[in-house]
């Protein structure tokens, strides 16, 4: 059945709708690498953790048989567990196919700075997870539109040469596009490096898998499979939260859900913003998908309705930076607002070159627009350290490079510590009387 579905689906491309300009030149596509599982039906796989909550880490699983239970045993001893929670399990199904027991399991509290080892469902191979520490500095991983070809596999292996604690992902994670086995593959891809440190992703348009009348509202498969904390941050869809990690509070926003000004997003982001206490979390940052700020000729204009109703008030938010994906290629812009050099607006970032099978994005517009500062099209990463209240220390690395070299980099301050710059939320400006 599965063969069936890999047969069937495809055809739904001339279906559901695909935006994006056509003038662009990309290398060819580069064939999916498919990670089988090996082991017992009853094992774990496509193991990945997540945060939630102060102290807390959520574990999330698949298996193929349905009577496993929803508990992880941990500690702090290898092979030697004295705490052990229960959770929940669930499974959907898409045309033919349907999906293993998907398992998710909060555990917690936990100590910072600590390696816990666990096990999932009672059985199976141990994994280990490092939590982040409870003060600066603190080192995010930040990638998008990963995919599962040798670009995503070298792109990977780049990340988990470096000492990050944290990795966020701006959207476009298994490019499974309604091929659901695709998203067991990719799980089972990222289970080793997604099982050992906490990934908070946000939604891409390649996870909608939207099909008019049969599944009109989408996010199946990764509303299943990548629950975030928006419960806990006020927000009712998983397609939007935010959460705080060591001093920094990073918004994860929807590019693909209803960003109007009088949609439930808007609002949602304006009392968040309304919450941020900057001596505590002295850095804002946000993810989202389509860029608002692109000079590549991929996806000319796709994030400029978002940026049109939302820039001024992070804007007035005091945002530090901008990360986007989407566009198969990196640029970091200077710090902007309103298409302009704005020295109290974020500094913009576009990172979409995990590795995809649709390959880079090779034509910018010419000449360089001023407010872009450096542009590549290659596949690699990012590495936010923010060493301090302060400043921190942004870099980008390509796959073609050693892990430790550094292709842009790049030491700035945070808005918060620039006299200059609004530190206080005008609230006034976000157009809605009842916030």
């Amino acid at each position: 059945m599965a063969k069936l579905l890999f047969l069937i689906l495809p055809i739904l491309s001339f279906v559901v709708p695909h935006h994006g300009s056509v003038e662009f030149f990309r290398q060819p596509p580069r064939p999916l690498v498919y990670t089988l599982h090996d082991g017992p039906k009853s094992h774990p796989q496509q193991v990945h953790v997540s945060l939630v909550g102060k102290n807390f880490m959520k574990v999330s699983w698949v298996t193929e048989e349905t009577d496993v239970p929803s508990r992880v045993d941990y500690g702090k001893v290898q092979s030697k567990y004295d705490s052990s929670a229960t959770g929940e399990h669930s499974s959907y199904n898409y045309f033919f196919y349907t999906s293993g027991e998907i398992h998710h399991v909060t555990i917690g509290p936990l100590d910072p700075a600590t390696t816990y080892y666990y096990r999932c469902g009672g059985s199976g191979q141990e994994f280990n997870f490092r939590t982040p520490p409870a003060t600066f500095p603190i080192e995010f991983a930040i990638v998008g539109d990963l995919g599962q070809t040798e670009w995503t596999s070298s792109t990977l292996a780049h990340i988990n040469a470096s000492n990050y604690d944290v990795l966020l992902l701006p959207g476009d994670l298994s490019y499974a596009d309604s091929q659901q086995p695709l998203w067991d593959s990719f799980g089972r891809l990222v289970e080793p490096y997604a099982s050992r440190r906490p990934w908070m992703v946000t939604e891409g348009n390649h996870e909608q898998e939207i099909v008019p009348i049969i599944y009109p509202n989408g996010f199946k498969a990764y509303n299943a499979r990548w629950p975030m904390p928006h419960e806990e941050s006020g927000s009712e869809s998983n397609l939007y939260y935010s959460f705080d990690v060591v001093g920094t509070h990073i918004i994860m926003l929807g590019s693909y859900a209803d960003f109007s000004v009088d949609s439930d997003q808007y609002k949602w982001l304006a009392n968040d913003v309304a919450k941020i206490d900057r001596s505590r979390t002295p850095w804002v940052i946000v993810l989202l998908h389509a860029p608002w700020y692109n000079s590549n000729l991929a996806h000319q204009g796709e994030g400029e309705s978002m940026r049109v109703a939302m820039e001024e008030m992070l804007h007035n938010s005091s945002v530090d930076m901008v990360f986007a994906g989407h566009v198969h290629a990196y640029e970091r812009f200077s710090r902007v607002y309103d298409n302009k050099v704005d020295p109290c607006g974020p500094i913009y970032i576009t990172i979409g070159d995990g590795g995809n099978r649709e390959g880079l994005a090779m034509t910018y517009k010419e000449p360089s627009p001023s407010i872009s500062l450096y542009r590549e099209a290659s596949f690699g990463h990012g590495r936010l350290r923010i060493m301090n209240e302060t400043h921190a220390h942004w870099s980008w690395h390509r796959n073609n490079d050693s892990a430790s070299f550094a292709a842009d980099n790049v030491w700035f301050k945070g808005l918060s510590s620039e006299p200059s710059c609004s530190q206080k939320i005008r609230g006034k400006n976000f157009q809605h009387d009842e916030l």
